[in-house]
């Protein structure tokens, strides 16, 4: 079965025309997908309720994502703590995250989103769940961080990783999977591409990470669960293999890491 692992489909983007957005996704041989709610974000968690009234199959990690991590500046710890709220109200919530690091923007302050980070690994620890990681021009904080705070006990998933084969195997060695999006269908995204046909099967999964990152060719519009299936299309062309062998390897991946 093949499953869109990281998207963000309880967003406003998809208020409008979310039953279409499914249809097309089932169509498409979608049966599953993980969807990402900002826990700060009340309308998001809200919305959350539909998408799961609509697809029985959906599951949910829930986060503050680093560029969100400054609403925390004055208590990293209370980010915790509205994560573990909005995760105790969602029932089909199955991980934590996207947490992370993200010092391309740097919305937040970079000694507070690694606080708010830390904060949500221990929270992870304390609940037993994996995370789900947000990290963008921040490699050797975000290693260091998660070595300190012991996340391979919990493990979890790099999403859509764009790093090269170094930093893939830094993630592999310390027990996590590796979520490739859109951008591996992109012409001039060779690093990735190897990155792509070195990951061990069986520590693969696919993603759009929806609404953003449309694959190729529909690259510049609004991304969507459907379009998982391009992504694993490209993975199985990459590795000399077959779609089906993608979906089945990648969906069996996602079932160990987060549900049921």
């Amino acid at each position: 079965m093949l499953v869109d692992s990281h998207c963000h489909i309880a967003g406003p983007e998809f208020v409008e025309d979310l039953d279409h957005v499914i249809s097309r996704a089932r169509a498409a041989g979608v049966g599953r997908a993980f969807v990402i709610l900002a826990a700060d974000d009340e309308p998001e968690l809200q919305q959350a309720n539909e998408v799961s009234a609509r697809w029985g199959d959906v599951r949910f990690s829930i986060g503050v994502h680093p560029h969100a991590a400054g609403k925390f500046a004055s208590d990293p710890e209370e980010a915790a703590r509205q994560v573990g709220r909005a995760l105790d109200a969602q029932p089909l919530s199955r991980a934590i995250g996207e947490i992370g690091l993200d010092y391309h923007y740097d919305f937040a302050p970079r000694e507070v989103q690694q606080q708010v980070f830390r904060e949500q690994i221990r929270l992870a620890h304390r609940l037993k769940q994996p995370i789900v990681i947000h990290t963008r021009e921040a490699e050797d904080d975000t290693f260091r961080i998660l070595t300190e705070e012991r996340a391979s006990v919990i493990g979890g998933v790099f999403h859509c990783f764009t790093g090269d084969r170094s930093m893939a195997r830094r993630a592999l060695d310390i027990g996590f999977d590796l979520s490739l999006a859109g951008i591996v269908t992109f012409p001039r995204a060779f690093e990735l591409k190897e990155v792509a046909r070195m990951v061990p099967l069986d520590r693969l999964l696919v993603e759009t990470d929806s609404p953003f990152l449309a694959p190729v060719p529909h690259r510049g519009t609004r991304n969507e669960p459907a379009r998982v299936v391009r992504v694993a299309e490209v993975i199985a062309e990459l590795r000399n293999t077959s779609a089906e062998a993608v979906a089945k390897a990648t969906g069996e991946n996602f079932g160990r890491l987060f549900v049921p």
